[in-house]
């Protein structure tokens, strides 16, 4: 029996991340090369993600502030 404080967890199969469960699901139902290694790699990546301690949304902003880089540029008010 699960606890509420259990509810905030992320969900789970097994051992996979429910975000790498849907490639999977495309895998088994067309079962292919190329859909095995899309799952595969899907699965690789929300593992190596998790492994350095992100979630997918905080690792998604961490990748926007890369590619932008440390230097903002502010926009001048146009007066017309």
């Amino acid at each position: 029996m699960a606890h509420w404080r259990d509810s905030a967890r992320t969900v789970r199969f097994f051992f996979i991340d429910y975000r790498a469960t849907f490639p999977l699901m495309a895998f088994f139902l067309h079962i292919r090369l190329w859909t095995f290694l899309i799952a595969l790699v899907a699965t690789i990546f929300f593992a190596l993600i998790e492994r350095y301690g992100f979630s997918v949304n905080v690792f998604i902003r961490w990748l926007r502030s890369f590619i932008a880089g440390p230097r903002k540029i502010a926009q001048p008010k146009w007066k017309y």
